[in-house]
């Protein structure tokens, strides 16, 4: 009969040659497995310092990029924009670039009528929030030049809103009357106080021309709705003047990818899918003068359906 000390002798002779199995077999394998994991660990370490020198390498070729592109600006840019009245609506995706465009619009000589942060309340498609922006573009205080059968009919919100924003912002059509600066604060304030916008200094006066400064397109579970208003506001301001689209990118269903897309609004609305860099700025500037001066429109940048880098502008 097996007893307890059977057992006990026998977990013993286990455990020992599971100890000696161990200690022989670290000693045959210690040398060739250490050497193997040591030049591994070796080549991998040279490998990170060869890639941190390219990156290091890349960004310091990226940064010269950039002081070369301020300092063509200096020399392609002044008077190209003189007297010529712009007004810069920027969105929350793209708002960190607004200032690098309004000093390359400044730089062109332009005067810069007044700059527009759309909010994200502005664009939420929200159906209380897009019913309550409707309401207020029917309500709001407007000029007498300005009727409620002149803004478009169709229930949306953002668009409609826009319409009556580029309204007493831009340029009125040939024949109808100015909007007075008090009107033009009246409109403004009222979505202001909504929330829905606002304006950076004082309105100085009615524009000939937009730059709409957006960033990527929205990721979250409303992107198509908001990449979709964003779009419409772009269409509003240029049925009333030139505009150009400064971005960042050009796919994934961002305003810059739309234009490009669509056969009719690319006629009309340049794009420049990197204004997030000091070249995209400047190019920026110089749409701008060719769509004022040429009266064309063009996609330019690196990103998808980009005509070329900068707009070929006569001499």
């Amino acid at each position: 009969m097996i007893n307890f000390r059977y057992h006990v002798v026998s977990l013993t002779a286990v455990f020992l040659a599971l100890a000696i199995g161990l200690v022989v077999g670290t000693a045959a394998l210690n040398g060739p497995v250490a050497d193997s994991l040591k030049e591994t660990v070796n080549g991998l370490r040279k490998d990170n310092q060869q890639m941190r020198q390219t990156v290091n390498s890349l960004q310091k070729q990226l940064d010269m990029e950039e002081e070369f592109a301020a300092e063509m600006a200096q020399v392609v840019l002044p008077g190209k924009l003189a007297g010529r009245r712009v007004l810069v609506v920027d969105l929350p995706s793209g708002r960190e670039h607004t200032e690098g465009v309004v000093k390359m619009l400044q730089l062109g000589g332009a005067n810069v009528t007044g700059q527009i942060d759309i909010q994200d309340k502005f664009i939420n498609p929200d159906n209380t929030t897009n019913n309550n922006l409707l309401e207020l573009a029917v309500t709001a205080p407007r000029p007498n030049s300005v009727s409620t059968t002149s803004l478009p009919g169709n229930g949306h919100g953002v668009e409609t809103s826009t319409a009556l924003l580029a309204s007493v912002l831009l340029d009125r059509p040939q024949g109808s009357p100015p909007v007075s600066e008090a009107d033009r604060r009246a409109v403004l304030q009222a979505y202001s106080n909504a929330g829905y916008l606002t304006a950076q200094d004082k309105v100085s006066g009615p524009a000939e021309a937009v730059v709409l400064v957006s960033g990527q397109p929205y990721v979250d579970k409303d992107s198509a709705k908001k990449d979709e208003s964003v779009v419409k506001i772009a269409e509003q301001f240029d049925r009333d003047g030139a505009i150009v689209v400064g971005g960042m990118g050009s796919a994934g269903g961002n305003v810059v990818a739309v234009v490009r897309g669509d056969p009719v609004l690319s006629q009309s609305i340049s794009t420049v899918d990197n204004a997030n860099t000091r070249q995209g700025q400047v190019v920026t500037a110089l749409a701008l003068v060719q769509q004022l001066t040429e009266k064309k429109a063009g996609q330019y940048g690196v990103g998808d359906n980009a005509a070329s880098l900068v707009p070929k502008l006569p001499q």
